[in-house]
């Protein structure tokens, strides 16, 4: 991870497939907090997938030539934001593997080297800080394997909940348990996930949350729809639209 002491003027924001096609908001909330920074948000049309499914399932050619379309995206020498632990683990970590001794390694390396989850931009490189506008609420958060394992983005998004005066974050006793999702891991080990999912659906129940806030969409399309089946109706949402709903103001 390259190290930015000043605030850099602009960024490149990779938007992932699960916030494109199921949480927009939540991409568009991270873009508005960056943006409300001072910071330039540019946007690659082109952006796809940044090949993890097919990198997770053993499929490197295909995954390679899906990451390849998306390293071309980003030229300038500048921080590529992500709102996904999950997204941004695979490119930080992995892309050097899956690009080793191809014609594009150096490009790869580059990207992966300015590759950053989006609260530990937040946090770390803009220093950012929140005004809470929003009324009390009790929250608890789930952090993703690959954010925790991966990006060690630590406790960052924490850091970020815990300038909101209004809001009381509820640890969950069991939160560096996986729930289960893991992409192709449900569909192939569907009974085993389901048994995970459960036991972080119980856990957030006895936080009494009103609310579940996550980093990865695919954990909190997970969780949520294990929730749902379950009778469990605490609402679920993207910390990037979370704190901008709670910081927003008329004129932002």
């Amino acid at each position: 991870m390259k190290k930015y002491p000043n605030k850099p003027a602009a960024v490149y924001y990779f938007g992932t497939c699960l916030v494109d096609l199921l949480y927009p908001e939540a991409g568009m909330a991270g873009i508005k907090l960056l943006q409300r920074e001072g910071v330039k948000v540019i946007f690659p049309q082109e952006q796809t997938c940044c090949g993890q499914p097919a990198f997770n399932s053993g499929f490197y050619d295909q995954a390679l030539k899906v990451a390849a379309a998306q390293v071309k995206l980003f030229p300038e020498n500048i921080p590529i934001v992500i709102p996904s632990g999950s997204c941004g683990g695979m490119i930080r970590k992995h892309y050097a593997e899956l690009f080793k001794n191809d014609a594009l390694q150096q490009v790869a390396e580059s990207v992966a080297e300015r590759t950053f989850e989006l609260t530990e931009f937040l946090v770390h490189v803009l220093k950012i800080k929140l005004e809470d506008l929003g009324d009390p609420i009790k929250v608890t958060w789930h952090t993703s394997c690959h954010a925790k394992r991966e990006m060690e983005i630590g406790d960052a998004p924490k850091q970020l909940l815990r300038q909101l005066k209004d809001v009381e974050l509820l640890e969950l006793e069991r939160e560096d348990e996986c729930c289960g999702f893991g992409g192709t891991f449900a569909i192939k080990e569907q009974h085993i996930s389901a048994a995970m999912v459960k036991d972080k659906v119980d856990d957030i129940s006895k936080t009494g949350a009103n609310r579940l806030l996550g980093g990865d969409c695919g954990c909190l399309l997970n969780i949520s729809g294990a929730m749902k089946h379950s009778g469990n109706t605490t609402a679920h949402q993207h910390i990037a639209e979370f704190i901008w709903e709670r910081t927003a103001n008329n004129k932002a």
